[in-house]
């Protein structure tokens, strides 16, 4: 157990756990969504009382003591599950995780999953990442979808690293093989809301939130609905004649919950294979050939790849930046399209 004991500083946040997230020094690691525990557990005080509520108010000057608990053993199985590791030192490590495995254990999906690995792969060396000892995911990608991911393996690399996501500074870039051609010359996609043109291709801004009806959907919203969400997507290749295809770059400047799938989907280019937005549209079987598509109507998942990662890494300082090769089922899929 630690105790840390803050003085609040000249012109705080009004409410405690803002001033708290401020004024906490960097080498404490202690994220926001930990701070907000603590406070919640009570472990947060002034003057010997305990302060539970974050909207507590606070004052230059206000000592508050903090009491960290040890890290407690994380209750999930690690499993000796193939990994490919991209990249480790004793910060983090930045894994390609292949379509089909799921990020983190769900009621659902209790064990098989990345978390699962990487609890293997790692064995004793993790610090206490929330006040658990657990590889830190402070990103995740969708089970069918595969790609690049960067996992903290302490606290100082989480704290890092989250604040990099949450203030979007991060590079994320995916591969998406979509219905149709999304071109900025097109009056359709122009005229479709939420819609530009951008630098090499298309640009789609939208508030997205869960789906008023289907809950395991999310959807586009205005007028200040939802979470801001911004998606920058250009054609590197087109398929078919008449094109009906096309092979696209997404580059995220937010990362929202199926932020790619919804919004190429509302832009009228949903992703080949996605069971969830891509609705009932189909190719046209006489705008390529017979195996080409067979391959693309029955290709089982949807066709994104998290190619690109790059960020600043927490400790060290250093940029770093990493691509991922296109998976063997979207590389098969592409040579019989081409």
């Amino acid at each position: 157990m630690t105790n840390l004991c803050i003085t609040i500083a000249a012109n705080p946040p009004s409410r405690l756990d803002k001033a708290l997230a401020r004024d906490v020094p960097e080498e404490a690691a202690l994220s926001r969504t930990r701070l907000a525990k603590l406070i919640a557990e009570g472990a947060v005080s002034r003057a010997g009382v305990v302060l539970d509520n974050p909207k507590l108010a606070v004052a230059e000057g206000d000592e508050i003591e903090i009491t960290v608990p040890e890290s407690v053993s994380y209750d999930v199985v690690a499993q000796d599950i193939p990994l490919e590791i991209v990249w480790e030192d004793e910060d983090l490590c930045v894994v390609n995780k292949p379509a089909g495995m799921v990020v983190h254990p769900a009621p659902g999906t209790p064990d098989g999953t990345l978390v699962n690995a990487l609890l293997h792969h790692f064995g004793d060396d993790l610090s206490g990442v929330g006040g658990e000892k657990r590889p830190g995911i402070v990103h995740r990608i969708d089970k069918d979808t595969s790609g690049l991911l960067v996992v903290a393996k302490s606290d100082r690399a989480h704290h890092g690293l989250a604040k990099q996501f949450e203030k979007h500074t991060a590079q994320r870039a995916y591969l998406a093989l979509v219905h149709g051609v999304p071109d900025p010359a097109d009056p359709r996609l122009m005229g479709t809301k939420g819609v530009s043109a951008g630098a090499g291709g298309i640009t789609i801004t939208s508030g997205l939130a869960r789906h008023k009806t289907e809950r395991q959907r999310q959807a586009v919203y205005f007028d200040g609905q939802g979470r801001h969400a911004i998606t920058h997507a250009r054609v590197l290749e087109r398929y078919g004649s008449p094109e009906v295809l096309s092979l696209v770059e997404c580059r995220l400047e937010t990362g929202r919950t199926h932020q790619i799938r919804v919004h190429m989907t509302h832009a009228g280019h949903a992703l080949i294979g996605d069971p969830v937005y891509g609705g009932r549209r189909k190719v046209s079987a006489k705008a390529m050939s017979p195996e080409a598509h067979a391959a693309v109507t029955g290709f089982s998942r949807q066709a994104l790849h998290a190619r690109e990662l790059g960020f600043v890494h927490p400790v060290s300082g250093e940029e770093l930046l990493f691509q991922a090769e296109i998976p063997q089922d979207m590389l098969d899929l592409l040579a019989l399209l081409r």
